[in-house]
Parts: structure tokens; sequence; C-alpha cells
């Protein structure tokens, strides 16, 4: 084997260490710099979002109050809902506000008196939610699909399902009776308009998305995710969440109290276009480090060229002197010192080793007897502590420790390749009553039995360890049937079940099985389905395969 100069050694060592100070600080610097952008790109979102659902809040809230003061005009309060003046005032709002698509009233048996164009006069709006709750009190409804209207009113260019939101309010005579309601519907799109306006305006970037979520966390725009379900914010974030390769900041739209309209406005980015700034900003500093490492390599390469030299001709000198060559030099002067002092005590020691070389050949016989004795006793204690590192003491089979290995191994196998494997979590059944009333040594020697029993049941390629107190976890390399996880499980239930235990009598176990998967981002994973199921097991009566 060439062994490295000692000119390599320093050139290496001085460049790693170069490398690795700057690597060092470049990634620190990249963390903190994707942290504070994180920081930065999350409080811009919460801003957006709060800014929209203002908005909205305020829209929302100025359309409830139009048409709460419409049901207290005058000419409602007369009783009289064919009044034309009526029909004249409800034109006036919507010539003036475009977001409607319907305005009419109804009165309290649901019968349509007089309507903005004409539309739906005389039909029956009994059952419609927003008429029903206009009634009771003021009401601001969610989105829904256009039913009575639809085939009354000009799709969507792009032939998406018209969609509208409901605003209504009862209407009172003079002596304060209700009745009838007045009712509203505001096309979808407006509300979507003023998101979308309130996003464009704060100058977001163009892959920032704003999306609505009802009360039950559900999409309600974008079209492209109605209906999916958006995780809840953490109540004890900063305003903002990253998550699903999204950063997501969420914001309550403030609506009405009179209404239980209840929205949310969330803004999110991806989580790589928010972080792309602090991400080029460490690239920029580990080229940087890799650069820096070359030119103090070389800077290192020609210092270690000034030292090395003379220490590489002493080792020339030593080495002749090795092969009994004659002419062999040292060099006994140097301008550095600790040079001229070693080339010196080498030239010394030359000479008194070559007086004591005989000593030595007979002195190595001896020593070389006592290394084979030393290593043969070393052997075996190694393997004695293998043992002790590998297996638990009281039952022999494998301890936690070389579990996790495993579990580590056939982890990383199964990314790797595929193959599949199970996990079985097997705890004795009321093993605490156990050593209440047999004491521990008892329970020892059952787990002891039941260490046995569960090798004996097992195939020879799987892998059993006492997981910790009486519970026990095989790993089953080969789930292919008939040997299947719950196949197995059941034989090891089954014959634990059937076994008799001194002093104790019978034992019974549960297990839960758990598959890998590959969406496990880590073992604990499977640990933690393995667990649910011996949990569920031990719940469904004990003694059972889950």
């Amino acid at each position: 084997m060439i062994k490295a100069s000692l000119r390599s050694h320093l050139t290496l060592w001085f460049a790693g260490l170069s490398l690795l100070t700057l690597l060092s600080v470049g990634f620190y610097v990249g963390h903190i710099a994707t942290e504070q952008m994180k920081q930065a790109s999350g409080n811009a979102l919460l801003s957006t979002a709060r800014s929209a659902a203002v908005l909205l809040g305020e829209q929302l809230r100025e359309r409830q109050l139009e048409v709460y003061l419409l049901s207290r005009a005058p000419h409602l309060e007369r009783g009289n809902l064919d009044n034309p003046a009526i029909l004249t005032s409800m034109e006036l709002r919507t010539r003036a506000r475009a977001e409607y698509a319907w305005m009419g009233v109804v009165d309290a048996e649901g019968k349509v008196h007089q309507a903005v164009n004409g539309l739906l006069v005389g039909q029956s709006v009994q059952q419609r939610p927003w008429f029903q709750a206009g009634l009771r009190s003021e009401y601001t409804g969610d989105p829904h699909e256009a039913v009575l209207l639809a085939k009354l009113l000009p799709g969507l260019p792009n032939g998406e399902p018209l969609r509208f939101i409901d605003f209504a309010a009862p209407i009172h005579n003079a002596e304060g009776q209700v009745i009838g309601v007045l009712g509203a519907h505001a096309h979808w799109s407006w509300v979507t308009r003023i998101v979308d306006s309130a996003v464009s305006h704060k100058g977001a970037a163009a892959d920032i998305e704003a999306l609505i979520i009802d009360h039950d966390g559900k999409v309600l725009y974008p079209e492209a995710l109605v209906g999916e379900q958006l995780p809840a914010s953490d109540p004890k974030s900063q305003g903002w969440t990253v998550g699903n390769g999204f950063l997501t900041s969420m914001v309550t739209v403030p609506t009405p109290s009179s209404t239980a309209l209840s929205w949310s406005i969330a803004v999110r980015q991806p989580l790589e276009a928010a972080l792309q700034p602090a991400r080029l900003l460490l690239y920029k500093l580990l080229l940087l480090g890799v650069v820096a490492a070359v030119v103090f390599g070389l800077v290192a390469y020609y210092l270690a060229l000034y030292l090395s030299r003379p220490i590489e001709q002493l080792a020339r000198s030593a080495k002749q002197v090795l092969n009994n060559h004659p002419g062999a030099h040292f060099q006994l002067q140097h301008p550095v010192r600790e040079i001229a002092q070693l080339g010196q005590s080498i030239d010394a020691m030359t000479q008194s080793l070559l007086g004591k070389e005989r000593e030595l050949q007979e002195a190595n016989a001896s020593l070389e007897a006592t290394v084979a004795q030393r290593t043969a006793a070393l052997t075996q204690a190694n393997a004695e502590l293998l043992q002790l590192a590998t297996h638990d003491a009281l039952t022999g089979v494998f301890n936690r420790r070389r579990f996790d290995e495993k579990l580590t191994e056939y982890s990383l196998l199964f990314r790797r390749t595929g193959r599949p494997f199970a996990l079985l979590l097997i705890d004795a059944d009321h093993f605490k009553q156990i050593n209440d009333s047999h004491g521990h040594a008892v329970g020892d020697e059952v787990l002891q039995q039941l260490a046995l029993l569960i090798q004996s049941t097992t195939r020879t390629t799987d892998f059993v360890a006492r997981y910790g107190g009486e519970e026990f976890a095989v790993l089953l390399p080969e789930i292919a049937k008939p040997d299947s996880p719950d196949t197995v499980a059941e034989k090891i239930r089954a014959a634990v079940a059937g076994a008799v235990f001194p002093v104790v009598g019978h034992l019974t176990v549960s297990i839960g099985v758990g598959l890998a998967d590959p969406a496990d981002n880590n073992q604990t994973a499977l640990i933690k389905r393995a667990d649910q199921q011996l949990y569920q097991a031990k719940a469904a009566g004990r003694n059972q395969v889950a």
C-alpha cells in the first residue's frame, strides 16, 4: 500500500479544513437566509390574505346592508308587494351593481311577486334555503349552482355552471309582521374578482394563488380545486404555515355578524419559488467555498514543499539504513530548528539501533508469541461483547438496538428494490398481573419461554427481537403466501395460547401487524402503524391479531 507523503498530507489538511470551514459558513448563512426568506414570504402572503379578506368582508357587508335597507323602504312597509315602485327600486340597484344576477320580492308563502326582468315571477321559491332563512333574519349564503335561473340566464363563456351567493332580508309591514322576503342573487364571479383583484393589487408574484375556503375547510375557489380539503392552519403559527410543498397564509373573512357565513381567504405560493433567492445565495456561497479551497490548497502545497523536502531527505537516508545500504547521510543543519534536531537525533539513534539489532530480533520472537496469545484473548472478548451488544440478556433474542439497525436496513432495501416486508409487534396480555402475583423471577421465566415459542414458530429468515418489557418484535422479509404476515402472526398467537407456562399456566398475546409503505418517510411510521394495530387487538379483547 502506497502511503501519502507529508507534502500531500499537509496540502490535503489545509485544503480540507478551509473547504470545511467555508462550506460550514455557507450552509449556516444559507440556512439563515432561507429562514429569513421564509419569514418574509410568509408575512407578505399574510398581508395579502388580510387585504383580500378585509376587502371581501367589506363588499359582503355592503351588499347585505344594501338588501337590508331596500327591504326597509317605505313602499315595502305599506304591505303591497305588487307596488310598481318596488320594482323600480330593484332595477335601479341592479343597474348600479353589475354583480346582481337576480333580485325580487317574495311573499310569506314563497311566491315571487316582482323581480328584475320578470324572472321567476309567479313561481314558488318556498323550498330555497335563502327564502327560509330570510323569513327569520338577514341572510348571506354559501355559493351554489343556479337551479331555477339556470335556463333563464346566459351561460358562462368557459362552460362552467352558473354559481350564485344569496342575500336576503325579511320584509315587515307597519305593524312589524313579516310579510315576505327581499332576495338577491349575486354572481359568484363577482366574489372571485374581488379576491383576485386584492391579490394582484398587492403586487403578488405570478405563482401566488388565492383560494376561498368554507367553514368545513373545503375549497370554494378556484374552480379546479372546488371540494378539496385544505388542512387547517396551526393556531400557534405566525399566520402562515408550510406544508404540501406550499407556503400558505389563511385569514378569516370578517363577515356580517347577522349571518352565519364563515369563509377564509388562503393565499399560497410554492415553497420552491418562495425560497429560490435564498437557494441561489447558498449555491454562490458553496461555489465561493470550493474556489477558496483550491486557492488554499495551492498555497498549502508550496508551504508543505518547503517544510517536507528536508524531512523527505531524512526518510530516504533512514531507508538506506534499513536496507543496509552504505552511504546514508543525515542532514544535521537546517534553518528550522526542529528539523535540524530531528536529523541529529536520527543519526544518533541509527548508531544505537544498529548495535542493538540482534537484541531486538531475539526479543521479537518472544513478543510475537505474546501478541498471538493476546490477540486470541481479544478476539474472544470481542465476540462476547458483540453478543452482549446485539442480544437481550434475559431472553437471548436480539435486543432493541439491533432491531433498530435491522429495521433501518430493511427500510433502505425496500426503498432501493421495492421488496416489501412486515413488522409484528407482540405484547403479552396481563403480564403485570404475573409479576404482581408470582414475582419478577417467574415473570422472567415466562418471557424466556415466550421468546423460545416465538423463535420456534417463525422462520429462520425472520428476525425476532425483544422490543421492551413484555413486548417483542418480529421482522418478516418474506411476506408472500402461504407465509403471509397475518398467517405467521396467527401461528405465533395460537402457539402461545396453546402452550403451558410453569407456575403461571396459560398465557395469551396480542399482535399488531404493519406493512412497509413506499410513502413512509422513515421507519417510525411503520412502527406507529403496527403499534396502532396492537392497540386495536388489545381493544378487541386481547388474544387477537390485528
